[in-house]
This record gives C-alpha cells, structure tokens and sequence, in this order.
C-alpha cells in the first residue's frame, strides 16, 4: 500500500495564493500606466514638442529679422548711428533663434532614438503583462484546485478557504474548473479515498 501524505495544514498554500491575487489586482493596473505613459511621452516628443520648438524657431526668426530691419534702418538714415541697445537687440534675437534652433534639433533626434532606446524595456513590459494576463490566473486557478484537492484529501476545511476563493472571485479570477491544469499541464487527479 502507497504511503499516505502527511498534510496538517493548507494555510501556507491559501496564504500565497492570496498573496498571489493581491498582487495581481496591483501589478496590472501599474503595468497598464506605465505602458500609457510610455505612449504619452511618445506623443509629447514626437508631436508637441516637436511643434513647439518648430513653431519658436519661427517666431524668433522674426523677432530676428525685426531686429535686423531696425538696426539696419538706423544705419540708413544718417541722422542717427545705430544705438548699441538696437545691436544687442539683434545679438539677442540671434541668441533666442540658435537655442531655438538647438532645442529642435535636440527634440528631433530624441525623436528618432527614443523608439530604439525605450522598445527593449516595452518588450520587457508587456512580456511581463502578458505573464500576469494569462499565466499567473491560471497559477491562482491551479492553486485553488490544490487547495481544493488536500483539503478533500484530509477532510478539512481551512476557515480562510472561503476568503481565498471570495479575493479571487473579486480579482476576476474566478473559481477553478475541477479539471484546471496542474503546474505541469496535466489535470490532477482526484485522489483516492
């Protein structure tokens, strides 16, 4: 006759699978903002700032050249010699348009390397969504059945069972089938009596 399992306690089982599903009602909600916000600086890079600078290196191109046009009119007209406030007007609007210039040129090229430096680590991420999404309910599901299978197994019946499988109805995981699929794929056997 095969030995008999010494079970005395499923606690450490429902404690880790209740753990399991806390963290799950968690990472996923964190998963699916870091994914946002990695979209979203997408978006801020390659469209708002892009337009941005864009648009201020128009503007101060024209302060530039209404920086030029007055200099250049004080130096027509032969009442007057241009001012030196009218020369570091021009040296400043010459400034504001090369760190305009600049800043663009910046903003393009984190454009174009943000998708090369940032694609790796969003892999990484939803790899990791993809594991909490499917394997890891599955995992709760085949630890609810274990759970299950020993307590049947001794004929007893841990007080926290019942809060086990409520956290896991309230986390969308549902209750297992009785023919969930163990940790190796292959559906537990009932055991003997």
């Amino acid at each position: 006759m095969a030995e008999q399992a010494q079970v005395t306690s499923i606690e450490a089982i429902e404690a880790f699978r209740s753990d399991l599903i806390v963290y799950l009602s968690r990472a996923r909600p964190l998963l699916e903002d870091i994914c946002d916000e990695v979209m979203r600086t997408r978006v801020w890079l390659q469209n708002e700032q892009r337009l941005h600078w864009e648009a201020q290196v128009r503007k101060r191109l024209k302060a530039l050249e209404n920086a030029q046009q007055a200099l250049f009119s004080a130096g027509m007209a032969n009442l007057r010699s241009p001012t030196v406030a009218e020369q570091m007007a021009v040296q400043r609007a010459k400034h504001a348009l090369d760190e305009a210039q600049e800043k663009l040129k910046r903003v393009k090229q984190w454009s174009r390397e943000f998708d090369n430096r940032v694609e790796p680590l969003v892999r990484q991420l939803e790899s990791l969504r993809t594991l909490l999404a499917s394997q890891m309910p599955k995992a709760a599901a085949t630890l609810a059945q274990i759970i299950k299978v020993l307590a049947a197994y001794t004929g007893m019946k841990s007080p926290a069972f019942n809060d086990v499988m409520a956290a896991a109805e309230e986390a969308g995981l549902g209750e297992p089938s009785e023919t969930a699929p163990d940790a190796a794929g292959a559906a537990p056997e009932t055991p003997a009596p």
